[in-house]
Order: structure tokens, then sequence, then C-alpha cells
């Protein structure tokens, strides 16, 4: 029988569902095989995939033969001796039917009013159950009561129904869009359902008139969930529909994955990609194809991979940029482009030009030179460090030390070195109220050490290097000082040891020349006086046999040029930053004005000059004192220049320096020596430093001095 629904509103829906499955199961079987070699894979509109088809070789087995009809146009294919439509078959096990539905009308009879109904019956046979999930039993019209029932493939029977009702077309309308009991009702079905009966009852009162001015039929029937909208148009365009479709599922045998696989020759999925599932709405199991394949998973090589790129629905790459792969797809973007391609992601970026490149690889190659010139100039550092504590450990009597406490090492009295943590935490943190005492070069804290005992502590002050702008102002104002003794105080003192050590400087490092207790008073009528060698070696005139000089070290005979000379090791000391003498350094630079005046000769003077006045000094300046040091070392003491002449020479220097210098301060507290020579008192209290020889002239005249030590 045809379906009559060319003139009824409820024909588009239908329709378009109908195609929609169409279009779907055609889309998923492109360029696979769906039935069997030289078998019919096609019935009008309809395809026909195995495991279904038209004759025994081309169907899995007979409860799988189709029915196809040429008597229409176009073809229609219907169950096995069936009159049952069927209007798509689908590989995920199920097919769509067409049937009836039931109807009871109001009939005029010679009689009156009657009733007139139709109760359609479908059956199906194994392996078909009627979807419990895909379909809807639903009932159409006003004072309406139908029941579905039947069997179950375990024979039981079933019975269900439900009952619409309305008095008006208002009511109608209330129950737009949904089947809410007000015109229509709709409940599921239960599951493994293989025939189907329905009952349809109208319930006929005295006040029915009017209902059956828009209500002439009522109508119940079996459905696909979704294909029957309801309206209250719905009364209407019924009345020329016979059939509506039906979901059909479907299943290969009895029994379950697991029991079917054991016979390799009858089980059904033959694709590799294929896998096995279980049927949850009657018996035996369904075949499908994996995940990223599509086609038919019970024909050998029948799931075929899915081209996603071909979809854009299957992909979110952007447009051109999917390429496909085995069981799934991926996006890649063209050459010179960055990011992932997708439409969801960062997609595809132009990439940075070959000179941006160039630019970013040239900043990474300076960083790291950089960072290896920051690492490189810390290790340098460090060692430097390392180097300076190594010094000042030997300088302040470290093997001395050492020496004594592998002496004592098995005495309980034996010293032992602090860290710096430890005095912290014993002087708490060097706090002012701990302060017991304060000298020139550091500040003396009162501890308590672990063990209770309690320690005086020195700490002493930071040092830093003179800048050669103090140095020469040093330098000017202790020659004015002895300039002063030798030609403005009557008598003139000779002072007999001038050294570094005796030129004291205090905070502002102002100079102040101390020591007098070798200093001798010159007669008014004498130049010169006879005495014994008296000094500090390295400040004396000595000749390369480092025994005397014809004036001083032979003669006896004391002059003012005697302080030039001892002043001119003390200016080359402030030139290079060394000792006057020392045994550790190499035997021809002992002796620092003998080896300052053999670099000065070689043209390597600024070799030896400190680097700290190469750098700060000016070298017209560092020249000039180098010239006068000369002058002042000169063997023969008619030779050097009058210490009132070297003052003068380094004063004009002074004055013709370009920087503003720092004022004086008037007085200082603390006193510290020149080069930071901590000056070792004498056990007879005689003097502050170690002598050549001792004074010979205790007869002669001695004058007052006014407290010249």
């Amino acid at each position: 029988m045809e379906l009559h629904l060319l003139q009824t509103q409820f024909i588009l829906p239908i329709l378009l569902v109908y195609f929609s499955i169409s279009i779907s199961s055609s889309t998923s079987d492109v360029n696979s095989t769906i039935a069997r070699p030289n078998c019919m894979n096609h019935c009008g509109d309809i395809k026909i995939p195995f495991p279904f088809g038209t004759t025994p070789d081309c169907s899995f087995n007979k409860a799988f033969l189709v029915n196809c009809t040429d008597e229409f146009n176009p073809p229609k294919v219907f169950l096995r001796r069936s009159n049952v439509e069927i209007v798509n078959i689908s590989l995920d096990g199920q097919l769509w039917i067409l049937n009836y539905i039931a109807k009871a009308c109001y009939v005029q009879t010679q009689n009156g009013i009657r009733i007139r109904n139709s109760k359609p019956h479908m059956q199906l046979s194994r392996p078909l159950t009627v979807s419990n999930t895909a379909n809807k039993f639903t009932v159409i019209g006003c004072d309406t009561n139908a029941t579905v029932y039947g069997y179950r493939l375990n024979q039981k029977e079933y019975r269900t129904g439900c009952n619409s009702w309305c008095k008006s077309e208002d009511d109608l309308e209330d129950g737009e869009g949904s089947c809410s009991g007000l015109g229509c009702c709709q409940i599921p079905i239960p599951k493994e359902v293989s025939t189907v009966d329905v009952t349809l009852r109208i319930r006929h009162r005295q006040n029915s008139t009017n209902v059956r001015d828009f209500n002439n039929c009522s109508y119940a029937f079996l459905v696909e969930e979704g294909a029957f909208p309801f309206s209250s148009g719905t009364l209407s365009s019924l009345r020329n529909v016979t059939k509506l479709p039906v979901v059909v599922d479907w299943s290969i045998g009895n029994g379950t994955c697991e029991e079917a696989q054991k016979n390799k020759s009858s089980y059904a999925c033959k694709s590799k990609k294929s896998t096995c599932e279980k049927h949850d709405n009657g018996y035996g199991y369904r075949c499908s194809c994996q995940d990223g394949y599509q086609g038919n998973p019970y024909i050998i090589e029948g799931c075929q991979d899915i081209n996603e790129c071909e979809n854009p629905s299957l992909n979110n790459c952007e447009e051109g940029r999917c390429v496909n792969t085995e069981e799934s797809f991926k996006c890649v973007c063209p050459k010179g482009y960055n990011g992932d391609g997708k439409k969801d992601g960062r997609g595809c970026i132009r990439g940075q030009s070959l000179v941006l490149k160039l630019v970013a690889g040239i900043a990474i190659g300076v960083s790291a030179l950089l960072l290896a010139a920051c690492w490189l100039y810390l290790e340098l550092n460090r060692r430097k460090l390392i180097g300076m504590k190594q010094k000042f450990f030997l300088q302040n009597g470290g093997l001395l030390l050492q020496e004594q406490l592998t002496r004592k090492e098995k005495s309980p009295d034996m010293a032992k070195i602090f860290s710096s943590s430890e005095l912290k935490k014993a002087t708490n943190d060097f706090h002012d109220c701990r302060i017991i005492g304060q000298g020139g070069f550091g500040t003396v804290y009162k501890g308590f050490l672990s063990d209770n005992r309690i320690v005086a502590i020195k700490k002493s002050k930071e040092a830093s290097a003179l800048s050669w702008d103090n140095r020469l102002r040093i330098a000017t104002e202790a020659a004015g000082v002895l300039a002063y003794l030798h030609s403005a105080a009557s008598p003139p003192i000779i002072h007999r040891d001038v050294k570094s050590a005796n030129i004291l400087l205090d905070s502002s490092y102002t100079a102040k020349v101390s020591d007098f207790g070798a200093s001798r008073l010159v007669p008014l009528d004498q130049t010169q006086l006879s005495t014994m060698v008296q000094g500090t070696f390295g400040y004396l005139v000595l000749q390369p046999t480092f025994l005397s000089n014809p004036e001083y070290m032979q003669t006896n005979q004391l002059t003012e040029k005697s302080d030039v000379y001892s002043f001119g090791v003390v200016l080359v000391e402030l030139l290079t930053g060394k000792k006057a003498l020392s045994y550790d350094r190499p035997e021809e630079e002992r002796n620092l004005a003998s080896y300052f005046l053999s670099t000065l000769k070689q043209g390597r003077l600024f070799q030896i000059l400190d680097d700290n006045n190469i750098c700060e000094g000016n070298s017209e300046q560092l020249i000039a004192v180098s010239m006068l040091v000369r002058r002042c070392l000169h063997v023969k003491g008619e030779d050097r220049p009058r210490m009132k002449e070297v003052a003068m020479e380094l004063e004009g220097l002074r004055l013709s320096a370009r920087h503003s210098w720092e004022q004086i301060e008037p007085y200082a507290e603390e006193k510290e020596s020149l080069l930071s020579v901590e000056m070792n008192t004498l056990a007879n209290g005689e003097g502050n430093s170690a002598r050549t020889g001792f004074d010979s002239i205790r007869d002669h005249i001695t004058l007052p001095m006014g407290g010249a030590r």
C-alpha cells in the first residue's frame, strides 16, 4: 500500500526524516563496499548492505533476506514473505519500516452515530525486534483510550496504554508541541517486543457533539521518536495517513560476542578493523568499525579509514590545513608558517623571516657572551679575594700562628680560630653596648663565648686604598713639616728617622710627622753633626754593597740631606704602594729605592707604579714626582734638593691639579700609620721602631725641644 501524504501537512517532517536517514547512511558508506561481490546493493533509492541481501548467496542467512519489488516506481523493499515496507537499512543495527496506524472514527449510519475501528497487527521474526529506545506509542484524540499489547521474544505477554482527553480546541492549543495528555499522549514500549497489536476506544458522551466537530477520528500508533511533531492541526492532517515509520533493531545470531568469536567461520565481524558489540534489545551481537574507520564490518576489508579532511564536520583544521592519517588526521601549517593549524587553536601564523632569525641568534649569542663575561668577572674576583685573604694571613703573622698551633697541638690552651658568625654571636652582632674601647685601627668589643668565657674582640676598621690626590697631599704636608724643621725652626732640627710609619693620618688623611726620638738639633754655626748611624733600613742612603755611603754610613756626618733621602723613599712608597724593605721579594727588588731607580733608568716606570695611581692620577704628575724622587735619592748629598725645594715643588704640582680638594679637618681623635704599618713598641720604651744604631753623642750640647717627641 502506498503512503498517502501528499495532501497533508504531516508529510513534510516525515519525508525530512527519511531523507536525513538516507543521507547520513549514504555519507557513511562513501568509498566503501556495502554488499558482497556480484550482489544487488540497491533497490530503487534504498541501499541493501550485507548481511541483508535479495538472494541466499547475498545474505548472511535467510533471516536477512529481503524482497525488491519493481512493481513500483521507484522499486520498493519489503521484509521476506511480508508486506512490511523497508524505507532504510543501517549497519548500526537498525532498519526503518512503515507500519499501519489504528483509527477510530465517528460514522453516520441509518441507525445513528457509530464508531468504526481499525486494528493493525505487526509481527516480526528473529533477528528483528521493535526498538524500545527509538519508538514511542502515541495516542491522538479526545476522550480516547488506547492499548498496545503483544508478545516479547521470551513469549511473555506485555500490555500498556494511555489516555488522551480534551473537550475543546483550546485544550489542543494548550498542549501544542507536546504529548502531555491534552489531545495527545505518548509512552515507551518494553524491550524485546516482536508482535504489536493496538486497541483504540472512544468514550461516547451526551455532550460529545462539539468534540466531533473538530475531532471526528482518534488515532493510535507506534512511531519513531521525534518523527511526529504534535500540533492542533494534527487531528485533521492524519485523516489520509495510513502508515508511519517505526524503528526495528536487528542483530546476528543468538550467542554473545565471546561465544561467536570461538567459531571463526560463522563469526560475522569479518573486517580486520571491526569490533563486536553486545545487543541490548534481544539475542545475538552486532559488528561495528573501529574508531577512525567506516564501512561495512561484515565484509572482509569492509572497514576503511575515514578521510576526515573531506568532511569539515569531522575535523577542526583551518581550510587547506588538514592531512589525513591512519585512523585520524592532523592539521599541518605550510612552510614558513607556525602554529597548530586548528580553528579553535593558534591557527597558522606566518613565521619569522631569516633576518629576524639571524637577529634573534645574534642577540642570544651576545647574551651568552655577556653571561660568560659576568661569570668570568665574578670568578676572577673570587680568586682575587682568596688571594687577598692568603696575603693578609701571611702579612699578619699567619705562618707564625700556624707554627705556634702546631707546637701546642696537645695543649688545652691552644689558640682557636673563630669564624665570623661566632664572633658576631659573641658580641651580639657587634652591638654598640658591647664597645669597651676604640683605637686607631679598630674597635674593641666585650664578648661572651659559648662556654661563658669573657673575651675582648677587636674588629679592625675597613681599610680603603688612598687615592692619588690624597697621597700627593700627604706628601706635600709631610714635606712642609720637614722643610719647617730644616729651615724655619731655630735651631734647625734633623728628624733622622723619616719613614711612612712616622707619618700619621687622621680620619681626613691629614698628615702629622711623629717620633722625634732620634731627632738632633743643629747648632746655628754648624751645617752638619757627627753621630752614629741611626735610622731604619730601607730609608738610609745605601750603596750597592748595602753597607754605607760616604756622608752618613762612612763619615757619620748628619745633614738635612739625610732626611731628604729618607723622604724620597717615602715618596717611592706612595708611588708604588710597596714597603721600603721586604725580604719576601726577589733579591733585586728587596730594597725599594734601588729597584725604583733601576726601573726608572730602564724606562719601565709605569710597571712599578701602583695601579690605583695609574688609573686615578695625572700621568704628568706621576712622572714629575718620579723625577723629584730620583733627585732625592741621589747618592751624593750635595746633588739632592733641599727639603724646602721639595715642599715647594710638591705644592706646585698640587696647585696645577684640575680637581678641587677636600677641606682638612682641624683635628682628629684617631691617628693611623700612612701605610697601615703597626708600630711595635720596644720593651725599653726608647722608641716606636727598631733602629740600626744608637746615639753616640751623649756628651754633645742639647737644647730644650719643647716636647719634640
